[in-house]
């Protein structure tokens, strides 16, 4: 009996936290805006949140034959996911002509500061262009 209520907390606590994961993982997908970054939130939220969801659900049956299932998908996820990911991170790179762009954000004067710092920041900012 004891058994089963540490299986049963187990698998809840699993399937919790790779649900975290893939939520996140979603916003992550939303919130970034190059494809590089995105795909790396993706990548996230496949290997961990498909990993955990799969764990609980293993310790859900115990050890039986759908256990064994479960666990070869989680191995052809973890090899399937790095290599896609890959292919398509190398596709990004060889069509996004911008991509070695770097993006400089312009703040605003505030009242009260010189003309000689002005200057200063200006020509801090064409270094690091």
């Amino acid at each position: 009996m004891t058994w089963e209520w540490i299986r049963l907390i187990g698998s809840g606590g699993c399937l919790l936290i790779g649900m975290i994961f893939m939520i996140l993982a979603v916003f992550g997908v939303n919130r970034f805006h190059r494809a590089l970054n995105r795909m790396h939130a993706a990548a996230m939220g496949d290997t961990l949140g498909i990993l955990f969801v799969f764990l609980g659900l293993m310790l859900m049956r115990g050890w039986s034959m759908d256990s064994l299932k479960l666990l070869l998908v989680i191995l052809f996820f973890w090899i399937a996911s790095p290599v896609s990911g890959h292919m398509i991170s190398r596709l990004e790179v060889m069509t996004d002509e911008h991509l070695g762009e770097m993006m400089v954000i312009h703040r605003e004067k505030k009242p009260g500061e010189n003309q000689e710092s002005e200057e200063k920041g200006k020509e801090k900012q064409h270094e690091t262009v």
